[in-house]
């Protein structure tokens, strides 16, 4: 929809929002009217280079003319049925995610947040059938995060962060411990521990990639104690860290994995791929979706993971990553560049504000995001060029020095 074509005004649309709106977001003061490839564009077409991605989403790049098709064709067959008959794109897309990462099985699920739900109490279950109702705690990482749902709000190691304050006693069975640290996760388990839930980079945490040391500690130390290991790859999965799933670079695979974000190119969807013996936890009646699966979501996630794999677009997010972060290190003020393919974070000193960058930013018409106090995060479309890298690296570098 066009803003020219409802005979309002930009501020008549803020104005609306503010008026009947929830707001629990920062807005940034712009119109996203239009969005193509690397960019989104205001309401008269003033590009803003986009190294956001919609949060990680649109890594095939925005509105992508191969997963725009898709969508439009499958509104045109059928938009949503329930899950009890069979469907084309849930059937292929199942397909092309198991053979893809090696995984056996897929649960479809809507979000992020609700594919870690459905993680959590795919453990659970199988720990409570196999070993007995004592056998359902989870270890997760202190400075994690796995979204706002309560299962996955009580698992995210942030208790002072305020996606849990003031909502009362968080859901009993999640202990904390420090992440890359080996000694510190196996200390936190129990006879009571069913699985480990960690993500290989934590995006919300600061930009922390897992070390192999750490990751493949994480393994052994499930396999000896028959526990499962649960990866979140909400954001770091499909490509974005310069493979196709981050747990490609340690070397191991997971008994359960989560997914959304990237996944469907743009369309609302998430899902959990599971070992088969893991699987069986999930029988009739045990978790169910209404959306979750939904033909519209499933073709455009096909058609985006067809992107992704064919334009070996995880090869590009290696290359764009490390020319990126060896340009961002030469940033005056900077304390450390830390990330994985395009997934990047830049710490900065104590004089500079992660906010501020990003505001000033927002004003050269580059998008990006704070994390904490002095860091920020980038994680564009993985179809960006050194030209693009070289734009954004130049816009930052003139927000820190306006900031300085």
């Amino acid at each position: 929809m066009r803003l020219k074509d409802t005979g309002l005004t930009t501020q008549d649309i803020k104005d609306k929002v503010n008026k009947y709106m929830i707001e629990t977001y920062e807005r940034f003061d712009f119109l996203a009217e239009t969005a193509k490839d690397q960019y989104i564009y205001d309401e008269e077409g003033t590009p803003y280079l986009d190294f956001y991605a919609g949060i990680a989403v649109n890594s095939a790049g925005n509105c992508n003319e191969k997963v725009v098709k898709a969508v439009q064709d499958q509104v045109a067959d059928i938009m949503h049925t329930f899950n009890y008959p069979y469907t084309i794109p849930q059937a292929l897309l199942a397909e092309k995610v198991c053979e893809t990462i090696g995984m056996d099985k897929i649960f479809y699920q809507n979000s992020g947040t609700e594919s870690n739900e459905a993680m959590i109490k795919m453990a659970r279950k199988y720990g409570v059938e196999k070993y007995g109702p004592h056998k359902y705690n989870i270890v997760t990482a202190a400075m994690g995060f796995h979204g706002r749902t309560f299962g996955a709000m009580s698992a995210t190691g942030q208790p002072d962060n305020g996606c849990q304050i003031g909502f009362g006693p968080m859901t009993d069975g999640f202990t904390y411990a420090e992440y890359n640290n080996l000694q510190a996760f196996k200390d936190a388990c129990t006879e009571n521990t069913i699985a480990i839930m960690i993500e290989p980079v934590q995006g919300e945490g600061g930009v922390h990639p897992a070390t192999m040391e750490f990751m493949k500690g994480l393994r052994e130390f499930c396999d000896e104690k028959g526990m499962l290991l649960l990866l979140d790859e909400v954001q770091t999965g499909w490509c974005r860290t310069g493979k196709v799933m981050s747990f490609m670079h340690y070397g191991i695979k997971p008994d359960i994995i989560s997914m959304a974000k990237a996944l469907g190119g743009g369309m609302p969807i998430g899902a959990i791929c599971a070992a088969e013996e893991v699987a069986k936890a999930f029988t009739a009646g045990s978790h169910g979706t209404t959306f979750g699966g939904s033909p519209v979501s499933c073709a455009a996630a096909l058609a985006e993971v067809e992107e992704l794999l064919d334009r070996d677009l995880a090869g590009n997010a290696e290359k764009m990553g490390a020319y990126f972060k060896a340009k961002l290190a030469t940033l005056p003020h900077v304390k450390e560049v830390r990330g994985q393919g395009l997934l990047v974070g830049v710490e900065f000193d104590d004089t500079i504000s992660g906010v501020e960058v990003k505001h000033e930013c927002l004003h050269r018409h580059l998008l990006i995001t704070a994390i904490g106090a002095h860091i920020i995060r980038m994680i564009p479309p993985l179809i960006i060029t050194e030209e693009d890298c070289d734009k954004a690296f130049e816009i930052i570098k003139e927000a820190v020095e306006a900031i300085a």
